[in-house]
């Protein structure tokens, strides 16, 4: 009843609802294509989506204007400097249709409380990817990206995206998140700088590489790391001991958006549990809409990329927006460490 309902709804809405366009402007292979199909079909909205590999290139991108996006998906972490810089739009997903379908504990969230401008993505973690045929010690440490063996000098990779990095080597010195302490900070320095000569790349979407066997381990992301694993059974993930990032990234529409109501319609179509899983089941990580679970590859369930082992469980720590006085040393030190 429901398809035909959408079905008669999109004959009644004519050839100017047929014409409509959406620009996503999204991180690099993390949109379903069977969704965005899906969402093309229901609505006749054609969608274009544009890649970027860091919350930084996002930002850079939108502020500096000229853009042509509609939709931006950052992460928590940026989401409060979006909203302060007035790149959002306070579209209210909150009183959309869909949103009853929000787990509750996603929806006051310290980023957007009470979702006036966000709806979830997709959440996980940052920990680190290993081929476990090249190294057989302990993954559960960042001391595999920090303090590598022999057998990974030159083959690990560190992803591009700054809070992440900063944060996992926070950790593995014994400072606390969004630490401004500069002693912590240059034991990080100095640590970030040891370990960098001992690194491949710096580089976004490795799941083909770390499947092919052309790096052998580094930061990462638990879905990303799936991916690979799924392709190549070596591939493990290893959650750091010394503290690791629960993160969530969010769709949001953009202040300057031109196509609003095709934008709208696509925030309250991705918090349909059907639809979510569609996003699930390709990019491998939670989505925050209850009842997806119904509809998602049944490994999702059990993957060790998504179960946290029961002992590490307490390493995990909620990824935040830190204060402007921390972010500046953190860029810092990044700069320093991109030369």
């Amino acid at each position: 009843m429901k398809k035909t309902v959408t079905a008669l709804a999109l004959v009644l809405a004519g050839p100017a609802f047929a014409e409509g366009e959406l620009n996503l402007y999204n991180w690099g292979n993390y949109t379903s294509p069977e969704m965005i199909t899906k969402f093309e079909e229901e609505t006749g909205i054609k969608v274009t989506i544009t890649d970027y590999d860091s919350n930084d290139t996002a930002l850079a991108k939108i502020k500096a204007g000229g853009h042509g996006f509609d939709i931006v998906v950052p992460s928590g972490t940026y989401v409060p400097i979006f909203i302060k810089e007035g790149l959002l739009m306070e579209s209210k997903p909150n009183e959309m249709e869909n949103f009853k379908n929000v787990d509750p504990q996603w929806v006051d969230v310290e980023f957007d409380p009470g979702r006036n401008y966000t709806v979830p993505w997709q959440w996980g973690t940052v920990g680190v990817t290993v081929n476990t045929k090249t190294y057989t010690g302990d993954i559960n440490t960042a001391a595999v990206v920090f303090d590598p063996p022999e057998e990974l000098k030159g083959k690990i990779n560190v992803t591009p995206e700054m809070n992440d990095v900063m944060q996992m080597a926070i950790h593995y010195v014994g400072g606390e998140q969004c630490t401004a302490d500069k002693e912590v900070l240059m034991k990080v320095r100095d640590v970030l700088t040891a370990a960098k000569p001992h690194w491949l790349s710096m580089d976004y979407g490795m799941i083909e590489k770390y499947a092919a066997g052309d790096v052998a381990a580094g930061t990462n992301w638990n879905g990303a790391s799936m991916r690979a694993r799924v392709q190549n059974a070596d591939i493990a993930f290893g959650y750091p001991q010394e503290g690791f990032s629960v993160w969530m990234d969010n769709a949001a529409i953009l202040a300057d958006a031109k196509n609003v109501d095709e934008a709208k319609t696509f925030l309250n179509f991705m918090m349909d549990p059907e639809n979510a899983a569609m996003l699930s089941t390709f990019a491998r990580y939670a989505n925050g809409i209850v009842g997806s679970e119904e509809f998602m590859a049944e490994d999702l369930k059990t993957a060790p990329e998504i179960v946290v082992p029961a002992e590490l469980k307490g390493a995990a720590y909620i990824a935040r927006t830190c204060p402007p006085e921390a972010s500046k040393l953190y860029t810092a030190i990044w700069t320093e460490l991109q030369k």
